[in-house]
């Protein structure tokens, strides 16, 4: 309880800092832990890292609010075939796949809360279904705030050597 509500001070403190524009050009300089970085479009979202299994198989479920500019980053060991679904998730959600380099290869928008049906994270034809990140944010945060497929994530957990968006 008191890292969430830690995590929450401090989601709501980089999500003032991002209402007033101080998310600079230098964003791949800025990476941490706790922070998801898209340099090309300017944002900076605060996440909850789930990287063990029971992190992952939990996720977002049970919660009743997502504030802006926050969310939870899946981080699997290798690249991977990634399929998510919304049991007992009771708010709408954009799911973002990233591949091992950080790039967005696919955005699944506004998922269906509690709805059964796998969610893919990849489309038919993709040359390469493996991914090794998922980011859920809030539903339609992914439009209002720019994000789009073939953006990359600066993010210290990826291999920087393969980045898209190293870490500086």
């Amino acid at each position: 309880m008191k890292a969430f509500a830690l995590f929450s001070c401090r989601a709501f403190g980089l999500g003032v800092l991002a209402t007033f524009g101080l998310v600079g050009s230098a964003a791949a300089s800025q990476c941490r832990p706790d922070l998801a970085l898209f340099p090309d479009a300017n944002v900076r979202i605060a996440v909850e890292v789930a990287d063990e299994p029971a992190e992952r198989a939990k996720g977002l479920m049970f919660r009743k609010e997502l504030p802006a500019m926050t969310g939870m980053l899946f981080i699997y060991e290798s690249p991977r075939p990634a399929s998510f679904w919304m049991k007992n998730t009771l708010i709408p959600l954009d799911m973002i796949f990233m591949d091992e380099r950080g790039t967005i290869r696919h955005i699944h928008p506004s998922a269906v809360p509690l709805d059964l049906t796998p969610v893919p994270g990849n489309l038919p034809g993709d040359a390469d279904p493996n991914r090794l990140m998922v980011l859920e944010i809030a539903g339609g945060e992914a439009e209002r705030l720019g994000l789009k497929k073939g953006m990359g994530m600066a993010f210290p957990a990826l291999d920087q050597d393969q980045a898209v968006e190293p870490c500086q």
